[in-house]
């Protein structure tokens, strides 16, 4: 498994990068998509909306299971990976490339209470 130690991770499974334009890419973590299976279908109705650490800001589902998404910061969600609306199976393929599933705008880009580096992400999972 992979755990890119430049994203900052959550214990419900997601990982965010802060990019050099101060905006955020948030999407599924190597072992996520490896627990759920086959995604098939990303559902993120949030667009446009201000949430709270925490939230729920969409679900992905797999061919035996639909997940919740949560935000690991507050923030404003900006947009919608275009291209997993046409292959949501890139967050299988690519979690951490081309299967990312957000674009946020931070509150504050240094909001890491409760992210964990890779190290410690990788012993939460046992890998």
């Amino acid at each position: 498994m992979n755990f890119p130690a430049e994203l900052s991770y959550t214990e419900d499974h997601e990982w965010i990068r802060i990019e050099a334009d101060g905006t955020a890419l948030i999407g599924i973590t190597d072992f996520a998509q490896h627990e759920l299976g086959d995604i098939v279908y990303v559902d993120v109705t949030t667009v446009g909306q201000s949430l709270a650490k925490g939230d729920v800001f969409g679900s992905v589902e797999a061919v035996k299971t639909v997940s919740d998404l949560f935000l690991p910061i507050e923030g404003e969600v900006l947009e919608l990976n275009p291209a997993i609306e046409k292959s949501p199976e890139l967050l299988n393929s690519d979690p951490y490339g081309e299967g990312w599933i957000i674009r946020v705008k931070p509150v504050d880009i240094n909001q890491n209470d409760g992210l964990l580096k890779a190290d410690a992400y990788q012993e939460l999972v046992g890998a």
